[in-house]
């Protein structure tokens, strides 16, 4: 809520709040980045990944959606830009001690551009999908096209490029506690605010890249944590309540979202949040 799971590389007045980089990452990898397990495997699914499939993930995070894909026998490069601890993270799952019996073959971890995501040897990449999800915030597809710009030439003429937002805010409970970030972080709705998803959000973004929407689909995410505790972690990880501390403080932030997941606590005390998220599946042309 990557971006989440918002690009949290958004700009936002004020300083950057200090926060532990690594213990947040880790909070990522361990408690968030799971939520979005079921859209990986409905685009994968849906696209046949296999050990055909050159796999170029944009914003891969931790790594999770490529080690999914690495499973099914792809190859696989991500590219990070936003946070060197994530990819961190990313290389121990996918790029252990190359002796270990778990070292991937075919796997490249990038930081910065998707530029040095390929060279002369490099062959052409054969599926792109940037799985952070857009259209939460204003302004939180801002850069994306540019990495689609630089990503496109190094695939295969037709390859799918994929692209994830939020659904319907009545199909998302998150978005309660979603608004509840924008209004600590910036009352008067700037740059930074909660809006509601748009049906054509991705259609517009693919279509700016240069990209031809091909088909597109919609995904029940639930969020679902052991207890409120681990929920507050989870949802700081994104980024997204960084813009709400800088303006308030970390103990006011981690009291409202705590009482804005309030009506998600059930009985046994777990928290659960139903979402619903949309995929586009557009190609290069």
């Amino acid at each position: 809520m990557t971006p989440t799971l918002v690009r949290h590389y958004l700009p936002h007045a004020g300083p950057a709040p200090r926060v532990d980089l690594g213990a947040r990452a880790r909070d990522w990898s361990e408690i968030q980045e799971r939520m979005l397990v079921p859209l990986y495997e409905a685009v994968y699914e849906r696209l046949e990944v296999g050990p055909g499939t050159r796999l170029l993930g944009l914003g891969c995070g931790s790594g999770l959606a490529l080690l999914m894909a690495a499973s099914r026998g792809a190859s696989v490069t991500g590219v990070e830009r936003s946070s060197p601890e994530r990819l961190v993270l990313a290389r121990e799952r996918l790029l252990p001690d190359p002796w270990s019996p778990r070292a991937r073959a075919h796997t490249r971890l990038v930081y910065g551009s998707s530029r040095g995501a390929a060279d002369a040897e490099t062959p052409a990449y054969t599926l792109v999908t940037a799985f952070e999800p857009i259209g939460c915030l204003a302004g939180d597809a801002e850069g994306l096209g540019e990495l689609l710009a630089s990503a496109t030439p190094l695939t295969e003429h037709g390859s799918p490029v994929v692209l994830a937002g939020w659904g319907p805010p009545e199909r998302c409970a998150t978005s309660s506690v979603l608004r509840v970030a924008a209004r600590m972080a910036d009352p008067l709705r700037s740059a930074g605010s909660w809006r509601p998803a748009l049906r054509d959000d991705l259609e517009e973004v693919a279509q700016r890249a240069g990209l031809r929407p091909d088909g597109s689909g919609r995904v029940a995410c639930p969020f679902g944590y052991a207890d409120v505790d681990s929920a507050v972690r989870g949802l700081l990880s994104t980024g997204l309540f960084d813009a709400a501390i800088t303006a308030t403080d970390q103990v006011q932030v981690d009291k409202e979202l705590a009482e804005a997941l309030h009506p998600y606590r059930r009985q046994d005390g777990t928290v659960w949040m139903p979402n619903v998220f949309r995929y586009v599946i557009a190609r290069t042309t």
